[in-house]
C-alpha cells in the first residue's frame, strides 16, 4: 500500500499529525524504532500503577485549544504537581513559597521573607556572569546553596560557575502558601495512563513498531509521498556537520512490597552528594488507586540519574548554548531544503518542549497542511 504520509515517531507530535491526517481523509503509516507507542510519555501498567517509564510527565497548559484537544482522547484526573526538595534530610516545599521560607529562615510573614531574599540578592552587583550569580541575584545565597546548586550541577554535569546565566532566566518566588508548581489553568494526568491516550489518538492509523527509519530510509520513503520526521535532526543528516549535544537520563525502577515509600509523587534530591536527581513514586500520580478506584497495596519508585548523552543513549534535553544553537541553525538550513519532509517535535527542532507545546506545534503544522 502507498500512503500519503510516513510518520517517523509514535510520540505526541506524530500521534497528533496522524490523527489530523485521518480526519482529513489522508492515509498515514506511523513507525517507531521502540517496541511501544507514545514516545517518552509511554506508561506501563505495573500492579495497577501507570509507571512513567521515561520520566515523570505531568500535563499542564494555559492553551484552551490544546486542553480541549487532549480531552477528546482521555479524561484527566485532578493531579496537582507539588514536589518536595530533600537537602541532606531537610525537606522543603517547591516551588519556593512561604513554607520554604519558614523552613529555611523561620520567617512567618511575606514581608520578612521578602526582606531576607532582598538582602541576600544584594550580594550580586552588575550583570550575572554565570548561572550561580544569576540564581543568587534571583533568590539569594541560602536558597541557591540548598535548593538550586546541587540539583542543577547533577542535571548538567557541570559546576554552576561554568554554566551560562541564561539557563535560569527566572526562579519562581511566591510570597504565599501555594504549593502548585505550575502556573497553568489546566493540569492533570490522563486516567488510564498516557499510553492509552496516545492509543486513542492513533486509532484508525496503521502503526509498525521496532522499525528504524534511518536504517532502511530508502525503502520506507518509497511507501509515502511525504515524510513527517520527529527524530534527531543531526541523525537524519548522518551527523555530517557534527553532533548536537544532549543531556540524557537513566532510570532505576523498583517494585516495592510496601504501600508508601515517600508520600509524594516527586522528591528532588538537591544536595550534590546524592547521585540521583529525584525519586518518582508513580502511584501518587493517580492518588494511590488503580483504574477501578481500589487502593494499591504496593508501590513503584524510579530513581533518576542525569548524564551526558552519548550515541546509543536516549536524548532528553538539548544543550541550548550558543555553540549548539549555531550548529542546529546549520542543520535547520539543510532541513529547509529537503523536499517532501516535515521536521517536527523536540528532537527534530532541537527544542525543549513541554507536552502542551509539542501538541500546539503539531496542531499548528496540521493547520498549515490540512486547514483548520
Amino acid at each position: 500500500m502507498h500512503y500519503d504520509y510516513l510518520i517517523v515517531g509514535a510520540g505526541l507530535y506524530g500521534a497528533v499529525f496522524a490523527d489530523a491526517a485521518r480526519r482529513a481523509g489522508r492515509t498515514a503509516l506511523v513507525i517507531d524504532r521502540r517496541p511501544n507507542i507514545a514516545g517518552n510519555v509511554y506508561t506501563e501498567n505495573v500492579e495497577g500503577i501507570h509507571v512513567h517509564r521515561y520520566g515523570a510527565h505531568i500535563f499542564h497548559t494555559n492553551d484552551r485549544r490544546v486542553w480541549e484537544y487532549v480531552n477528546r482522547f482521555s479524561e484527566f484526573n485532578r493531579f496537582t504537581n507539588a514536589p518536595v526538595a530533600n537537602y541532606r534530610g531537610e525537606l522543603y516545599s517547591l516551588p519556593f513559597n512561604m513554607y520554604t521560607f519558614n523552613r529555611m529562615w523561620g520567617v512567618t510573614t511575606p514581608a520578612e521573607a521578602e526582606a531576607e531574599i532582598a538582602r541576600q540578592r544584594g550580594e550580586i552587583t552588575g550583570e550575572p556572569r554565570n548561572l550561580e550569580e544569576q540564581a543568587i541575584s534571583l533568590v539569594g545565597r541560602d536558597i541557591f546553596e540548598k535548593l538550586v546548586k546541587g540539583y542543577t550541577e547533577k542535571q548538567w554535569g557541570r559546576d554552576c560557575k561554568d554554566l551560562p546565566a541564561f539557563i535560569i532566566k527566572r526562579l519562581p518566588v511566591r510570597l504565599t502558601f501555594d504549593n502548585n508548581y505550575f502556573n497553568a489553568l489546566w493540569q492533570g494526568i490522563p486516567m488510564g495512563g498516557y499510553t492509552r491516550m496516545v492509543e486513542n489518538m492513533l486509532k484508525g492509523t496503521e502503526v509498525r513498531l521496532g522499525v528504524d527509519y534511518l536504517e532502511d530510509r530508502e525503502a520506507l520513503n518509497a511507501l509515502a509521498d511525504t515524510v513527517v520526521y520527529t527524530g534527531p535532526i543531526d541523525a537524519y543528516f548522518g551527523y555530517r556537520l557534527g553532533t548536537l549535544a544532549y543531556r540524557s537520563v537513566r532510570f532505576e525502577t523498583e517494585l516495592l512490597n510496601i504501600p508508601n515509600f515517600q508520600g509524594n509523587a516527586a522528591v528532588n534530591y538537591t544536595d550534590r552528594e546524592t547521585p540521583w536527581t529525584r525519586i518518582i513514586e508513580h502511584k501518587w500520580f493517580q492518588f494511590g488507586r488503580d483504574d477501578q478506584g481500589r487502593d494499591i497495596p504496593v508501590t513503584v519508585i524510579s530513581r533518576e540519574y542525569s548524564s551526558e548523552w552519548k550515541p546509543g543513549d536516549e536524548p532528553y534535553y538539548p544543550v541550548n548554548d550558543q555553540l549548539n544553537g549555531a550548529l542546529y541553525a546549520r542543520y535547520k538550513a539543510l532541513a529547509d531544503r529537503e523536499s517532501n519532509v516535515i521536521f517536527g517535535g523536540r528532537l527534530a527542532e532541537y527544542r525543549y518542549y513541554d507536552m502542551d507545546q509539542v501538541i500546539a506545534a503539531a496542531l499548528n503544522r496540521c493547520d498549515a497542511v490540512f486547514g483548520r
